[in-house]
């Protein structure tokens, strides 16, 4: 088998003739995978890339108006407000009633940095219970099925290295409860490493050195996959988006979803007070007329610690990826098969082979991977929106396997989510002198989606109390 002179030609022109050196001496079941792998590569938009990106580091530079980006507060501010978010609700209820909203998932991570072995969702994560990251939404999901007597649908992008894994441990699993026909898999789309000398890398004699394409690229595999088409076949508007490591997110936020449809927005996005100026988060921000997120490496320290004539933070509002996404915005972006995000540089130590086909030892950064963020995807929108959340309740990534953002933290902060409803039910939670909660709690999101459902719980099991010390698990 030979590749075809197209391709030959192709890869001479864009400088990467290097790719085809070995190619002769790989079996010919390689050779037409090797093939495919490299007639998949977009050679103009690398060029492009490597010109603005790789030869040359590019230069971050902010508008000169950035602004604070302004947004609906979680507690209202006067009864105009209050009323509107009274109308949000509905309007989003009757959206999820009317089966017009799905849940988007991101998914393609491995535990590596929990020291596990799988992917991410994967990942024992609920405090009592153990149940996986996937296993407790798929039951968030359920339980708001119930609630809006729909069955929501769940997109979920995995990635090459962890997409057939996913798909057996919801088959293993009964898809947890869920049809297998309302869970919908689709594959994260790559990027080759370059080289600082604009020469893409070899992982091997016969495979290009690959890495993720970012969340940002999940746009583009929504298309390129048909899930698009699958979504506007089952009469799906609103997606409602998250990362797999964050179990404290509701997957869908009937507020959140209404007041995207009422403020007319194609892209809104969920914000954080931020707990102090430097925190490791996108700053929300506006610049040129348009709203951006800035991330917390290339906000100045003057704009980071700058604050208003209260003393609290100007530049307050982070971003924990969190979003609405119009179904409509997602096809005008990638028309034609293409999405023009913004391309974000990362210099890595890539695990490559040298000229002669040997692998090298790597030991500094030796290329560059590029990856896309789906929140520069705002300011391509004609209209967006932020609402305030409350952190406690919605946000606890599990990134790390201790300390800040991590297992541990996550398990506590399901806990004493779980803890504060049932004290808002009236249940008596014991507590430490500094407030700390004194017993383990967990909540199955299959038994109880809502404060509403909590007291009804509360109510037929006639839960007066949670012992100190105790390990408790409402199902």
């Amino acid at each position: 088998m030979q590749p075809c002179h197209d391709l030959i030609e192709r890869l001479e022109k864009a400088g990467q003739s290097h790719l085809l050196n070995f190619f002769e001496q790989l079996p010919e079941e390689e050779q037409s995978r090797y093939i495919a792998e490299l007639e998949a590569l977009d050679l103009d938009l690398l060029q492009e890339l490597i010109a603005a990106c790789v030869l040359k580091k590019p230069v971050i530079g902010l508008p000169e108006d950035l602004q604070p980006a302004p947004y609906f507060p979680l507690i209202p501010r006067n009864e105009a407000e209050a009323d509107r978010y009274q109308q949000a609700d509905a309007v989003g209820e009757e959206l999820l009633r009317g089966g017009k909203v799905a849940a988007l998932t991101v998914a393609g991570g491995q535990g590596s940095r929990l020291g596990f072995d799988g992917p991410k969702g994967t990942y024992p994560i609920a405090p009592v219970s153990g149940k996986s990251l996937f296993q407790y939404f798929a039951e968030s999901l359920l339980s708001a099925s119930r609630k809006y007597s729909v069955k929501l649908h769940w997109y979920i992008m995995t990635s090459v290295v962890n997409d057939a894994a996913t798909r057996a441990f919801f088959a293993e699993n009964d898809f947890f409860g869920m049809d297998s026909e309302q869970v919908h898999f689709f594959t994260q789309g790559f990027m080759p490493a370059i080289g600082y000398d604009g020469k893409l890398l070899m992982a091997s004699r016969g495979s290009l050195a690959l890495s993720p394409d970012g969340h940002g690229g999940t746009l583009l595999a929504l298309r390129k996959s048909g899930m698009l088409d699958d979504m506007k076949k089952h009469g799906i508007e609103f997606l409602s988006y998250f990362q797999v490591d964050n179990p404290l997110v509701p997957v869908v936020d009937k507020r959140f979803i209404g007041l995207h449809k009422l403020e007319n927005s194609e892209m809104s996005a969920i914000t954080l007070a931020k707990t102090n100026a430097h925190e490791k988060v996108g700053n929300f921000c506006i610049g040129n007329g348009k709203l951006l997120v800035i991330e917390y490496s290339d906000l100045p320290d003057e704009l980071a610690n700058a604050t208003d004539e209260n003393g609290n933070l100007k530049f307050i509002a982070g971003s924990p990826a969190i979003h609405v996404i119009s179904r409509s915005f997602i096809e005008r972006l990638t028309v034609g098969g293409r999405l023009d995000l913004d391309w974000h540089r990362a210099d890595k130590k890539i695990k490559c082979i040298d000229s002669d086909g040997n692998a090298l030892d790597v030991t500094e950064p030796n290329g560059v991977k590029l990856e896309s963020f789906i929140f520069d995807a705002l300011k391509l929108a004609d209209k967006t929106m932020i609402f305030e959340a409350d952190r406690k309740e919605e946000f606890a990534p599990t990134k790390n396997a201790t300390g800040v953002d991590s297992v541990e933290s996550c398990r506590l902060m399901l806990s004493e989510r779980d803890a504060r409803r049932l004290e808002r039910c009236g249940v008596e939670i014991p507590r430490n002198a500094d407030g700390s909660l004194n017993a383990k709690i967990e909540i199955s999101p299959l038994s109880i989606w809502d404060d509403e459902d909590c007291a009804a719980y509360v109510a037929k099991h006639n839960i007066k109390a949670v012992e100190a010390g105790s390990v408790n698990y409402f199902v």
